[in-house]
């Protein structure tokens, strides 16, 4: 297995950025994302997430981790940028992170989002 992709572009990287997760952005060789929580559970959360779904995936990003907040910063560092695996471990992320079941009309209910004692993340 090779471990070196091709490199994208910085001006591919916006527009795809733009395009596909509007909520990231690129910065120095990164594309990356701040998650806003509700607090430590919270946090905990979604950092939780992000490490299940990239020990999976097996493409690890940086983290840094606050009190009400996670930043996830992914590049290819086999590549010295960043590739298609770093664009589909960021969908994965946040379409695992942002994932609201309530408002989806099945079974799952969600998280009661208007009773502040469950709250957990900030969702976008």
């Amino acid at each position: 297995m090779s471990d070196r992709l091709p490199v994208i572009s910085d001006d591919d990287i916006r527009g795809r950025l733009a395009a596909e997760l509007p909520h990231w952005y690129l910065e120095n060789g990164w594309i990356r994302r701040k998650y806003r929580t509700e607090g430590w559970k919270g946090t905990l959360m979604v950092v939780n997430t992000i490490g299940h779904l990239a020990e999976a995936a097996w493409h690890h990003p940086d983290l840094t981790v606050s009190y009400a907040f996670v930043i996830v910063k992914l590049t290819t560092h086999s590549s010295k940028g960043v590739t298609e695996r770093d664009f589909a471990l960021a969908k994965k992320i946040e379409d695992v992170v942002q994932w609201q079941p309530g408002r989806e009309g099945g079974v799952l209910e969600g998280t009661p989002g208007d009773d502040p004692r469950f709250r957990y993340i900030k969702y976008d």
